[in-house]
């Protein structure tokens, strides 16, 4: 049985509201700080209520559209290195990793690829400068993670990661309000994203006790809050919040455990496509459960027992294909209809790469290949 070890921010806010808690931080310890977002945080309700106040303490701001490349990296390194000394990231996954990216790398000498796991030849010090991580979505746990994504789909072609205890968050604020007013298909696929985090690292070869419990809280949220994440009313508030502690729960989760083949392929994937990395999880995880439920590993069927016993009490499908059919039924919107393209190329590419990584059992290329095709169309 593994140790684990569970590593998380020094201080958590939680609560509808919390983003005011932003201020009295900053306020408490000047000092220069840069602010990287989303271009929709700008233009929303909640930068329009702190600007006033949270503008003169800043230095400046980034504005993140997407996965962060090594050159956008190393660019706003070489623009604020040894002028920020604190940094605050308000945005979905991508502005958290790039944050946490530039914040410690502005910390090392080198550029981002000689970092980046996969392809670098220097390890990470684990300097880094002190960040404040604000989701304003709810899937990848990326406030409360070790690692920073990186993705290059130009040159190397290669989704990895920036990883270190010490670039953990110092500070998280989860605040639900952030998320009302999302589009569906930003609050599903983010949620679906969250949950296989949790799913992947309940099966886990690394889990134990404390992993899979953590992970099964974090699964008790989410399946109280999937059906409701648009509502606008009460129900719609308290899932929100359920789903932003699904999120967090989740990042504590695969940090401990680490993640499965789902992972293995997606990541893969979101090296030369552009399709969101949640949806490309719910996706994959549908005919993952098909795969599951004929899994002769008496260690994964009894861990689907016991959690189909867990999330639907009295269940009279099997555990597996009850879990697949409640997620369509409840779901918001339809993320697994009209799946994209991949090409055969591409689909032998991710084959070449991916793999079980973390899983109880090695999924073969076959496997692996039907879980591709049955999540995309292939031209």
């Amino acid at each position: 049985m593994f140790a684990s070890q569970m590593i998380n921010n020094r201080q958590t806010f939680f609560g509808r509201g919390s983003l005011q808690q932003l201020l009295p931080i900053l306020r408490a310890a000047p000092m220069p700080t840069l602010l990287f977002c989303g271009r929709s945080f700008l233009n929303g309700t909640a930068w329009q209520t702190l600007k006033s106040e949270l503008e003169p303490l800043l230095i400046g701001h980034e504005i993140v559209s997407h996965e962060a490349s090594p050159d956008e990296i190393d660019a706003w390194v070489s623009r604020w290195r040894g002028d920020a000394r604190r940094v605050v990231a308000i945005g979905g996954g991508s502005v958290l990793d790039a944050a946490k990216a530039f914040a410690a790398l502005s910390q090392h000498p080198l550029n981002t690829l000689r970092y980046l796991e996969k392809v670098g030849d220097t390890p990470v010090s684990g300097d880094t400068l002190p960040l404040i991580a604000i989701p304003t979505t709810a899937g990848t746990g990326s406030e409360v993670t070790q690692n920073a994504v990186v993705t290059d789909k130009a040159e190397i072609k290669v989704k990895a990661s920036l990883r270190h205890a010490n670039f953990v968050p110092q500070i998280a604020i989860l605040d639900a309000d952030l998320l009302r007013g999302a589009p569906d298909h930003v609050l599903a696929c983010c949620a679906i994203d969250a949950f296989t985090h949790l799913f992947e690292a309940y099966f886990s070869s690394k889990g134990n006790m404390l992993t899979r419990l953590t992970a099964l809280n974090g699964m008790r949220a989410f399946i109280s809050a999937w059906p409701h994440l648009n509502r606008t009313d009460e129900l719609g508030d308290s899932a929100r919040e359920q789903i932003l502690l699904a999120s967090w729960q989740g990042g504590l989760s695969l940090s401990m455990s680490g993640l499965g083949v789902i992972h293995g392929i997606a990541g893969e994937l979101g090296a030369i496509r552009d399709y969101h990395h949640g949806e490309v999880c719910g996706r994959l995880l549908l005919p993952f459960l098909t795969i599951l439920e004929r899994s002769e590993n008496t260690q994964q069927q009894a861990l689907m027992s016991a959690l189909g016993d867990a999330l639907f009490p009295g269940f009279t499908l099997p555990p597996a294909r009850q879990l697949a059919q409640w997620l369509k039924d409840n779901a918001i919107m339809p993320f697994w209809q009209e799946p994209p393209t991949l090409t055969e190329e591409e689909m032998q590419w991710i084959l070449a790469r991916s793999g079980s990584k973390n899983s109880l059992v090695n999924y073969s290329t076959e496997q692996r290949q039907q879980m591709l095709e049955a999540a995309f169309t292939q031209v």
